[in-house]
C-alpha cells in the first residue's frame, strides 16, 4: 500500500496521553539552563524525525509531538485531524542552547518544509497542517520574526511565507504511538514537502 494511502488507513487510538520513558524520546535529567523550541510544519512524524536525525547529537534534550493553538482541552489525535479543535500538529523541542542556537533551529525550519502553502504541506490539506512558530519569550519572538523576514527576502522570494507567529499556549502531547513514529516504523509516511533544501546560508 502506497505509503499516503496507508497514513489514512491507520487506525485512530482512543487512548488517553502518557508519559514518554527514555525508551519512547522522553528525556531525563534536563538542566535548568534548557529552552524550549516549539514549531508546527505539516505531518508532525516527518517534522520530529527530520529535527531528530539533524539536532539529535547536536544539544536536543528532547524532541516531542503534540498539539497545540487551539481551543479545547486535551484533543484526540481524532478531533485535531476534524479541523474543528483549532489545533496545529506541532513539534516541541527542548535544547541546550550553548550548543544549537535557537535562530538555528528556525533556520532549519524554513529549510524543511514549504511555509508559503497556507493550511497544507504536500497533499496533507487542513489548519492541523499550518506552517507557525510558537515562541516562549520575547525574545524568541524577536528572533522568530528576524529569521522569517530573512528568509521570505532570501530564500522564499517566489512565493509569501504564511508561517504564524504566535505565543504559546497550553501543549498537549500526542498519544504515544505517535512519539518517534518513523523511528519505529522505518518506510512509514513521510509528506513529500518534507526535506531539507540547499539554501545559502542567511545574511
Amino acid at each position: 500500500m502506497p505509503n499516503f494511502v496507508s497514513r489514512f488507513f491507520r487506525p485512530f487510538t482512543s487512548s488517553t496521553k502518557m508519559g514518554l520513558g527514555p525508551a519512547e524520546g522522553g528525556a531525563q535529567n534536563i538542566p535548568d539552563t534548557a529552552q524550549k523550541c516549539t514549531v508546527a510544519a505539516g505531518c508532525f512524524w516527518g517534522v520530529e524525525h527530520l529535527f531528530r536525525k539533524n539536532f539529535g547529537e547536536q544539544g536536543l534534550y528532547d524532541a516531542r509531538v503534540g498539539y497545540i493553538g487551539g481551543d479545547t482541552n486535551n484533543p484526540s489525535y481524532r478531533a485535531v485531524c476534524s479541523g474543528r479543535t483549532g489545533h496545529a500538529e506541532a513539534l516541541q523541542m527542548t535544547f541546550d542552547p550553548s550548543r544549537v542556537s535557537y535562530t538555528t533551529l528556525l533556520e532549519f525550519f524554513y529549510k524543511m518544509h514549504d511555509p508559503t502553502t497556507k493550511d497544507r504541506q504536500g497533499a496533507d490539506t487542513g489548519t492541523q497542517y499550518r506552517s507557525a512558530i510558537f515562541y516562549h519569550s520575547p525574545e524568541q519572538e524577536n528572533a522568530a520574526r528576524e529569521v522569517t523576514e530573512k528568509a521570505q527576502t532570501q530564500w522564499w522570494k517566489n512565493g509569501k511565507i504564511t508561517t504564524e507567529i504566535l505565543e504559546a499556549g497550553q501543549w498537549w502531547d500526542a498519544e504515544t504511538y505517535h512519539q518517534l513514529y518513523l523511528h519505529k516504523n522505518p518506510g512509514g509516511y513521510e509528506c513529500p514537502a518534507h526535506y531539507v533544501r540547499k539554501f545559502p546560508p542567511l545574511s
